[in-house]
Order: C-alpha cells, then sequence, then structure tokens
C-alpha cells in the first residue's frame, strides 16, 4: 500500500467517525445501530483521539452519563426515539431506572483500557478528565466483581449480548435449556438491513428476547435476577478485558495518588478466575456453562484475548500461530475446523477488527512482536481491500454486517494504519 492509499483511508476513517458523530456521541453505523452502544464506544474515544483529542473525552463522558446508580453501563444509551430499532427502549423497560432509557445489561468493559490510552497522549491535558471518569469506571468495575463473577473468579454473561459476542457458539448448550415460552410474535429490524444470513437466527433471537422480558418483569433488580439465573456463562471476553481494565485503572488511580488496594485485590482474583476457563482436553482457554459446569470447547477469537490481559501461554500462543498461517485473513471468531463454522454469520466465523485489535495489543505487550505485525498488517490489508465493514470474511475478505463502521475506522486510525506512531 502506498502512502497515498495510507493517507486517504485515513481521511476515510476520520470522515467516518465524524458523520456517525451525533453531538458528543457516535453511533456505531447508520440505520442498523442508530444508538449509543457501549464497547462500541469506547473504541470510537480512542479512534477520534489520533485527531481530535477533546472528542474524545466527550465520548467516554457521554458514555458514563448513563450510568445505574448501581454502577452498571448499560450495553445501549436510547438517547433519542427510533422506531426503525428493535428491540427499543419500550421493550427493555428501564425507565426511571438510570439517567438515560437504556439497555439492562452491560458490555465488555474496554472503556479504562481506551481511557488510559488517550490520558497518556497528553496527561496534562487530560487530567481532570482521568479525575472525574476514575470513580465512575472503579463503581462499574466493582459491579462486575459483584454481580458476574463465578465462585473460581471468572466473569460470567447472562445475555449473550453482555459479551458483544451475541451468537457465538460459546453459548449454543446454555441458549438450548431455554424454552422461551411467551415471546410471541415481533418484527426485527435488524435482517431488513442486513442479509439475514450474516445475522443470529430466529430461534435464537426468541430466546434473546425471553431473556430480556424476564429482566424486564424484575425491573432489573439484580439481587432478584440472581435467584435463578436461566443464561449464566463464564467467559473468557469479559474475564480477559475486565482484567486488563483493572489494571489499567489500578494504574491511572496510583497516578493519581488513589488507592488502589481493592482494584489490585480484584485483579487477583481475576487471574484465578481466568485459569478457570483453561480446558483441561485442549490446554486453550474458552467458555463455561455455569448450569452444566462444562466448557464450551471452541476455540474463539476470545480464546486469545489471552495476553491482552497480560498473561503468558504457550498452548494458545502455538494456537493463533496456526490461526495467523491457516486464514488469510484472521483470526476468525470461530476456528475453521468446527463444524459450526459459518464465515459471514456473525460471531460464528468472521473476522472482526476490533478483535484483532485487542488480541494484537496484548501480543505486543507481552512481547510476541511478530505474531502482533502479522495480524496488524493482514488487518490493514483486510480493510485496505474492503472497507470499513462490520465484520468480515476470514478467507475472501467479504464485507458483512453494517458499512461505514465506526468501531472498524477506529481502529484502523488507532492501530491498523501505517501511519500509526508517525504522528
Amino acid at each position: 500500500m502506498s502512502n497515498h492509499d495510507n493517507a486517504a483511508l485515513d481521511a476515510r476513517a476520520r470522515d467516518i467517525l465524524i458523520a456517525n458523530d451525533r453531538g458528543g456521541y457516535t453511533i456505531p453505523t447508520e440505520g442498523l445501530y442508530p444508538y449509543q452502544w457501549n464497547w462500541d464506544s469506547a473504541f470510537c474515544g480512542w479512534g477520534f483521539s489520533t485527531f481530535d483529542v477533546e472528542r474524545a473525552w466527550q465520548e467516554f463522558d457521554t458514555l458514563f452519563s448513563g450510568q445505574w446508580p448501581n454502577g452498571m453501563v448499560p450495553h445501549i444509551l436510547f438517547r433519542q426515539n427510533d422506531p426503525d430499532y428493535f428491540p427499543g427502549p419500550d421493550v427493555w423497560g428501564t425507565e426511571g431506572i438510570g439517567p438515560i432509557p437504556s439497555g439492562g445489561i452491560s458490555q465488555p468493559p474496554v472503556a479504562a483500557t481506551f481511557v488510559r490510552s488517550v490520558w497518556e497522549q497528553n496527561k496534562d491535558f487530560g487530567a481532570e478528565r482521568v479525575a472525574a471518569l476514575l470513580p465512575k469506571i472503579k463503581a462499574w468495575h466493582a459491579w462486575f466483581m459483584k454481580w458476574r463473577t463465578s465462585s473460581e473468579g471468572a466473569v460470567f454473561l447472562t445475555h449473550p449480548w453482555e459479551a458483544g459476542r451475541d451468537n457465538s457458539p460459546d453459548w449454543d448448550s446454555s441458549m438450548a435449556m431455554i424454552n422461551p415460552e411467551g415471546v410471541g410474535e415481533y418484527s426485527r429490524r435488524d435482517t431488513s438491513h442486513v442479509d439475514p444470513a450474516m445475522r443470529p437466527t430466529k430461534d435464537e433471537y426468541d430466546r434473546y428476547l425471553w431473556l430480556v422480558y424476564r429482566g424486564r418483569e424484575r425491573r432489573w433488580n439484580e439481587e432478584e435476577l440472581s435467584r435463578d439465573r436461566p443464561f449464566m456463562v463464564a467467559d473468557p471476553t469479559l474475564t480477559f478485558i475486565l482484567l486488563r481494565a483493572n489494571k489499567d485503572l489500578s494504574f491511572m488511580m496510583n497516578a493519581m495518588g488513589m488507592d488502589t488496594s481493592e482494584v489490585d485485590a480484584w485483579s487477583e482474583r481475576l487471574m484465578k478466575g481466568a485459569q478457570s476457563l483453561r480446558n483441561p482436553d485442549t490446554g486453550l482457554f474458552n467458555a463455561i456453562n455455569l448450569r452444566s459446569g462444562e466448557h464450551t470447547g471452541h476455540v474463539t477469537s476470545a480464546t486469545f484475548l489471552v495476553w491482552y490481559a497480560g498473561m503468558e501461554d504457550q498452548a494458545s500462543l502455538e494456537a493463533i500461530r496456526q490461526e495467523l498461517a491457516n486464514n488469510t485473513y484472521p483470526i476468525p471468531s470461530l476456528a475453521k475446523t468446527s463444524p459450526l463454522f459459518d464465515g459471514m454469520r456473525y460471531w460464528r466465523g468472521p473476522t472482526w477488527a476490533i478483535m484483532n485489535a485487542l488480541i494484537g495489543i496484548g501480543l505486543q505487550d507481552m512481547g510476541h512482536q511478530e505474531e502482533a505485525e502479522t495480524l496488524r498488517i493482514r488487518t490493514r490489508a483486510l480493510i485496505a481491500e474492503h472497507g470499513f465493514a462490520e465484520y468480515f470474511h476470514p478467507e475472501t475478505g467479504s464485507p458483512a454486517g453494517g458499512g461505514t463502521f465506526s468501531w472498524t475506522a477506529a481502529v484502523w486510525l488507532a492501530w491498523a494504519s501505517s501511519s500509526v506512531g508517525d504522528k
């Protein structure tokens, strides 16, 4: 790729973020996702920081302005009414719980890591913004530790959307245990924007909605919801990301002269929890159906977040080398060797630039420069050749899901572009 081509792609990525800006917060893409999504927003702040640091801080501020009194930061903030989206605020039934109409669950807490990244670009400029955000970030992490941590110390999800990997095979066995009786008729909007072959199936969506209705009936009271959880899966996505986020939170708190003992204790607990996710048969990290106690056995892109969490693992290193060698555009969200692999259906095979970025950051941090750079170069080629799509086929690179996608643009600007490091 020539410098001219790279500069043009940099400009295109900036234009996408600006076009998806809705006044201090960013939507993922027009039509398909018309609201502020939690981890999407944190990625956008990271992307904005490459050319507008003040706008990056605004993104974090608007995200945390939707924080619930119990510390949870919702996965969606419904900042305006869009009847073309389902399930909208009337389905979630969270009115009066948080400051903004929202979903009733959370998403992977990448925000602390990206807040640290933006703050380290200019600590003087960001000092007051960080100081204001740290208590909010800590309260969110405390919510995870209280309500989403297993007895072994792994973080579990209570709805597939909470991990951000909506239809991953990691949830199949747990979803099969749910009888979505009473869901009734409904009209999805996602399949009117995107080919249904790229989206979760109706059977999956019935169960998604059944879990939402259960939460709504209980007014999203965590104490009540915890008494008999029908869906409960210990997850490498959430476990590894929260572990990394706690370490970054501790680093910022320490720099601000704050006591980090509680946060550091959380990290110790999560380190032990992460080890519980190691499959005794394969030696790799995967999800566990906590209702049955069984490992799912799937090798997913989340498996390779181990280095992002600051953990070393030889078995995972050998496995990711195989994924890098066996895929034109790694890392697939489900290994191609799985009989469930589908290269175009959401989290059952496609490559996601966001996961590549997190995996690549972890590899780089842990000293695996060759693998990190290979992944970065392949992701750069994927986006350069196939655009700023939501996700891509790991072999053909065919773009799938939404187009002009904010977090793909953010990943380009902050990690994949060859101009990263030149600024």
